[in-house]
């Protein structure tokens, strides 16, 4: 870059600098100019120009318009003006002689620099990033999925490659910043920041706008309330099961409708996934090393849907977990897989609650009390049953409750030639299966079908017991 004089900043392909380029011919014909080409060294003809196609130039100016025309002193930028605008032109040159024959204003066209692949690239050659993990090197014709895979960064399915590239623009997601310390990720006990969170959402396929989302999950699994080194060391099935709910789950296109609990939901299935990588990546969390999960459950890959507030009656998951109606949030419950509810004959609420506690009372197993914590999600067509009844959330939840206390004698153990149960010293007196806090209540599911669903929790009771925990998202 010179000390002192003009420095113009062009490209061919647009229409303003084509209009300017005999005013440019003019400047330097009187003096010290120096022009940079961002796609065309040969533009404009009959000049002295400089190649600036690596756009090395126009980042470190800064450009977002072409043309720009900048004027240095002792080195140092004092002015600058974009696109064409002739009284500026002529300010800043000094000169009232140009372009007398063009019009006296044109916008000018978008910089090179400023495309976003582009501008990623830019940022990571001048180091101007804010990510500071280490660069893993490939070599020349090692596929970038495989090394994954062999660097034990996949949780079994291939993952997306998480170059410098695809990790800026990820981070570009949230306004938090990349360095963050979130908090120790068990069970490795390894800082957690918003970057290797970004890393695992870009190899889970997130798109940018599901980082806050993602964070707030992280955010909750490493709340103490979750107890994720337990719930990872436990033989017991349960992973981090993710309900989002507010107007950010319609946002970012998540599903609670339809098969919300299965495939074909992008922002579904990678949220979910990120969380699940984030754990083994970061915290070491892997199977048959810390994860001692004797079976495990299909949605320790990804378990994440959202509540579809829209087509529900009831107050939603956040109203229940104290939050306002609205509100974005994420709430994360150590589950199994489903256990599916069925109901097609209950015409009220009364028979729909029979069967939904008759259910909920063979968690686990029909003789174990208290069982662990449960997540019910109740379908459309049961919810209008309850509503139809004049039965509100509210009112289901009590109702179930009061299902879940039963004699101790119809569940001692050894009765019914099944060795496990409560104590015998319990005769007499009431079971329940579910401890007061031990029932959450979601709506989601698609408009035909009774069929609703329950996930188990983890083993309620003891200090080492995970319980729900439920994170505002920060958009």
């Amino acid at each position: 870059m010179q000390e002192n004089g003009l420095v113009a900043i062009v490209k061919r392909d647009c229409p303003t600098c084509v209009m300017v380029a005999p005013v440019l011919q003019q400047l330097e014909a009187k003096g010290a100019l120096t022009v940079y080409s961002q796609d065309d060294p040969g533009f404009p003809e009959g000049m002295n120009v400089a190649d600036d196609t690596a756009l090395d130039t126009s980042y470190r100016l800064d450009v977002e318009i072409v043309p720009t025309l900048v004027r240095f002193q002792d080195g140092t930028e004092v002015e600058r003006t974009y696109g064409w605008d002739r009284a500026a032109w002529e300010g800043l040159t000094g000169r009232d002689d140009l372009g007398v024959d063009l019009p006296a204003f044109k916008p000018g066209c978008g910089a090179l620099n400023q495309e976003q692949d582009r501008l990623a690239e830019l940022r990571i050659r001048h180091g101007d990033t804010p990510m500071v993990s280490r660069l893993v090197p490939l070599g020349a014709k090692e596929d970038a999925i495989e090394a994954c895979f062999e660097r034990g960064w996949s949780d079994g399915l291939p993952v997306v490659p998480p170059t410098q590239e695809r990790v800026l623009a990820m981070l570009e997601g949230t306004g938090r910043a990349a360095d963050e310390v979130m908090g120790l990720m068990p069970s490795n006990l390894d800082t957690c920041t918003v970057e290797k969170v970004a890393i695992n959402a870009v190899m889970a396929g997130c798109r940018p706008e599901y980082m806050p989302v993602v964070l707030a999950a992280i955010e909750a699994v490493l709340d103490e309330d979750y107890c994720l080194h337990g719930t990872l060391a436990t033989t017991r099935f349960v992973g981090p099961v993710v309900i989002v709910n507010g107007p950010i789950a319609k946002q970012i296109d998540m599903n609670g409708k339809g098969n919300a609990l299965g495939q074909g939901n992008r922002a579904n299935a990678t949220i979910g996934r990120a969380v699940q990588l984030a754990v083994r990546n970061i915290g070491g969390g892997k199977p048959r090393g810390v994860d001692r999960a004797t079976l495990g459950n299909p949605g320790k890959l990804s378990y994440c849907f959202c509540e579809d507030e829209e087509g529900s009656a009831w107050e939603p998951l956040t109203v229940d977990r104290g939050l306002a109606a609205g509100a974005n949030a994420v709430t994360v419950f150590a589950g199994h897989g489903l256990q599916g509810v069925i109901d097609d004959k209950a015409r009220t609420p009364e028979a729909l609650a029979e069967t939904f506690a008759s259910c909920l009372r063979s968690v686990d197993n029909i003789k174990k009390f208290p069982g662990p914590d449960c997540l019910l999600v109740v379908c459309p067509e049961h919810e209008r049953t309850f509503m139809e009844g004049g039965w509100d959330k509210a009112r289901v939840h009590k109702e179930l409750m009061a299902r879940m206390q039963v004699p101790a004698e119809d569940v001692i153990a050894g009765t019914h030639g099944m060795a496990e149960g409560v104590s015998p010293k319990l005769a007499g007196k009431t079971v329940s299966k579910l401890l007061p806090t031990g029932l959450l209540i979601v709506r989601a599911g698609g408009g035909a079908g009774k069929f609703s669903g329950i996930i188990a929790g983890w083993t309620p009771g003891t200090p080492e017991s995970s319980r729900p925990v439920t994170k505002e998202v920060r958009t």
